[in-house]
């Protein structure tokens, strides 16, 4: 009882063995646990915050065309609907940011709850 009572209370000495050996055990815990416990964590979506406010993602592209993803948010669309309409609003905010560029495809970002908050469009310059 003695025994668990001074590992409780952590009253060894630095360096001794009983004080390695409750170092040892809390990084074993740190490293191990993730892998058996789940903590339901998982990556936030990056949505812009504010109005204007557009997320530039680098994907690649070749040496004469590069290729990058912008998202932006519903809002600044301005109620587009239509292909046509969604093309051309996309381009229209895309454009003062990075000049003429192509729009290959876009597609829609949804919250935790399946609401569409804002559009991935894939260009290329």
């Amino acid at each position: 009882m003695n025994l668990l009572r001074s590992y409780f209370f952590w009253t060894y000495e630095r360096g001794s063995f009983h004080y390695d050996i409750m170092v040892t055990l809390i990084l074993i815990f740190l490293f191990v646990s993730p892998r058996f416990i789940d903590f339901k964590d998982r990556p936030v979506q990056q949505v812009p915050l504010q109005h204007s406010e557009v997320l530039v993602k680098a994907v690649g592209g070749s040496a004469q065309e590069a290729q990058f993803v912008y998202e932006i948010r519903v809002d600044d669309l301005h109620g587009a609907k239509t292909d046509g309409e969604m093309r051309t609003a996309i381009l229209n905010v895309v454009e003062p940011i990075a000049g003429d560029v192509t729009l290959q495809k876009y597609a829609p970002v949804v919250d935790t709850k399946g609401h569409i908050v804002a559009y991935d469009a894939t260009v290329v310059r």
